[in-house]
């Protein structure tokens, strides 16, 4: 615990002068009320600093994130195509971007102690909130859904069960991880992370037994042309738009800004990198079944060893997919509540059913689909985010949350539409950096254009209008 400012030391609680709350923050008629108690997941509020999380618990939650099968896969597809130094090349300069954007997002949220709804109350207005927040937390429900219908199909490969059996385990485990919370998600990271790693390294063992070497794959350059280099680094990106839009969900628990940046380093460039490393080393050495389709999947170099070997691979499906899907269950869970102000355990069990319904489907399949969708309509909305909140807005602006901030709406369209645009003349490029560049620009350059009356100076002491919801200091990060 780092010692207390002398600023923190004159506002602190005394046994003589006990704390007042301000306005804003609601009444708490004992302590582990006020503080939320263990199980209290801070859906509609900012984490306190006494509930923040150490930084070894919040990289766990984003670590044992990005470390899965998935990434295996598509890191198998990228080196197929590129070979295995410029396809990992392509992986590294994706996991950068990632690390700049998410990363940015997650220094806000540790500072804050928001989550991605709150930040996006302030940035987008109470009805703008509802349709940014709504559109990814249903998008992270299809992540969850996918996930669903990849766990069916895994076991019927592996044991000849009917794909919505699997489906339907998968939903119980994966839902019930995510109702219990940041805790949950914490320790399946230390336990699937671990695991992800012996077990990777074990199929490669495996792999190279028919000729293949890890030296030798160094000099595989490829043997597909479908993924150019640009693409390869837009699907690294794509991969965790949403989520990563959404990390404020997982780093608002972390003690600060600087810790919240640390927990996401784990997860981008380190955890993403392996994961994708595996997928191109299993297609490198020869151990890929399909490699121009199945890309790097290496669970199947895992069965048929004994049973030991096939009940660790059982277990490493629950926790490596259940990974995926709890994280994406626990942000949609998180978002909804933001909007409902339904509690978030109760979302999550709702919203794990209509996951199921929707995997039972097979709309799952369209994974292609969804990662172009990402990649063009979500990380404008990170770019606003992050424009807004480092811009000097006054703070009576800050604390004063309309309706609707047309700016914020209409900086993220405009990003979308350029990425679009972009995505359709010119394939191939990386259109999510195109969507950050030219929203951050439209909401960022009307204020820096607009000359600065004296009433804009005198703002942060103007009152605030009767009737206008207001956001509390201690949720936008100034000191009172």
């Amino acid at each position: 615990m780092s010692p207390r400012t002398a600023a923190d030391r004159a506002t602190a609680p005394t046994r003589t002068q006990p704390r007042t709350p301000s306005p804003a923050e609601p009444p708490a008629p004992a302590r582990a009320t006020a503080d939320g108690g263990a199980a209290d997941e801070y859906e509609h509020r900012p984490v306190p600093p006494g509930a923040r999380r150490s930084l070894l618990s919040v990289a766990a939650v984003w670590g044992g994130f990005p470390m899965c099968l998935g990434n295996a896969v598509f890191g198998g597809l990228i080196v197929y195509n590129l070979g295995l130094l410029r396809g990992m090349l392509a992986v590294l300069v994706g996991n950068l971007v990632l690390l700049g954007y998410v990363g940015t997002l997650s220094h806000l949220a540790g500072r804050t102690g928001e989550n991605f709804s709150l930040q996006a109350l302030t940035t987008f207005g109470r009805r703008g909130r509802t349709l940014v927040v709504g559109f990814l937390s249903t998008v992270v429900v299809g992540w969850f859904s996918y996930q669903l219908g990849l766990t069916g199909g895994t076991f019927h490969e592996l044991f000849g069960w009917a794909p919505a059996w699997g489906a339907l385990l998968g939903c119980a485990v994966y839902t019930a991880v995510a109702v219990a919370g940041i805790r949950a998600l914490s320790v399946l990271g230390l336990v699937g992370t671990p695991l992800f790693l012996v077990l990777a390294a074990v199929a490669l063992f495996l792999g190279t037994r028919d000729g293949g070497s890890l030296s030798g794959a160094v000099a595989y350059h490829g043997e597909g042309h479908a993924i150019p280099f640009w693409a390869a680094v837009s699907i690294v990106i794509a991969g965790f738009a949403d989520s990563g839009t959404m990390t404020a969900d997982f780093t608002r628990w972390a003690k600060d800004g600087r810790s919240a940046v640390a927990a996401t380093a784990v997860a981008f460039p380190l955890a993403n990198t392996v994961a994708y490393l595996v997928g191109g080393l299993v297609v490198a050495v020869g151990g890929a079944a399909d490699p121009a389709h199945e890309g790097g999947a290496f669970l199947g170099l895992l069965t048929g060893h004994g049973t030991l070997l096939t009940g660790l691979a059982v277990l490493f499906v629950l926790t490596n997919l259940g990974s995926v899907a709890s994280h994406c269950l626990y942000n949609a869970a998180v978002g909804w509540s933001g909007i409902t102000r339904a509690r978030m355990r109760t979302l999550a069990l709702v919203l794990g059913a209509a996951g199921l319904v929707v995997a039972l489907t097979g709309v799952w399949s369209s994974i292609v689909e969804w990662l172009s969708l990402l990649g063009i309509v979500v990380p404008p909305i990170g770019a606003v985010l992050i424009t807004d909140h480092l811009m000097p807005r006054r703070g009576a602006a800050r604390r004063t949350v309309e309706s609707v901030r047309l700016p914020a709406l209409a900086a993220w369209a405009a990003g979308a539409a350029a990425a679009t645009l972009v995505h359709q003349r010119l394939p191939g490029s990386v259109d999510a950096l195109v969507g950050i560049a030219v929203a951050a620009g439209c909401y960022a350059l009307p204020g820096l254009l607009r000359p600065a009356g004296p009433e804009a100076g005198a703002a942060g002491s103007a009152a605030v209008p009767s009737g206008s919801a207001v956001v509390p200091s201690f949720a936008t990060g100034e000191r009172p």
